[in-house]
């Protein structure tokens, strides 16, 4: 058991590490950048209301990413997200290109998304990325390939 010092300490070093990973994770679920930041906000929360003990910074990262794939899971089957009206975020520091990719990328669904984004954006393995996803390395492999297949065939060119 940590004290509150030794918590806070722990969640402070967790959001200077993590936060930006995070906001992403949850971007690629919920195509919106105010509710990925707050979805990080709540997941760094339970972070501190539960004080987990990690054996190392890699298990912390997976225990954070984890629980912010719930955190959106949960966000997107609630009544109220469904029925809101989007609004689109400000994509205006990404070069044209860049926008053109990462539109295609949110297009896909979910279960190629999000292994597209831990894959390439976050540089996960396909066994960590397995782990995460409570599925197999040959499901998200399989995953992968489709997504970038879809990809290629919107956007064009040699490898996406």
């Amino acid at each position: 058991m940590q004290d509150l010092s030794e918590r806070g300490e722990a969640a402070r070093n967790a959001v200077i590490n993590y936060s930006d990973n995070l906001v992403k994770v949850a971007f690629s679920y919920l195509k919106n950048m105010s509710d990925a930041e707050e979805v990080a906000q709540d997941v760094f929360l339970a972070y501190l209301q539960s004080a987990p003990v990690f054996a190392s910074g890699e298990h912390e990262k997976a225990w954070l990413i984890r629980t912010t794939i719930n955190k959106c899971k949960n966000r997107l089957k609630s009544g109220w997200f469904r029925r809101r009206a989007a609004m689109p975020d400000n994509l205006g520091e990404l070069t044209r290109d860049e926008h053109t990719v990462l539109q295609e990328v949110m297009s896909l669904d979910e279960k190629y998304r999000v292994p597209i984004h831990l894959h390439y954006y976050e540089g996960y393995s396909l066994e960590e990325i397995a782990d995460m996803l409570h599925s197999k390395p040959a499901t998200v492999g399989t995953w992968l390939a489709r997504g970038r297949k879809m990809l290629r065939s919107v956007i064009g060119g040699g490898q996406a």
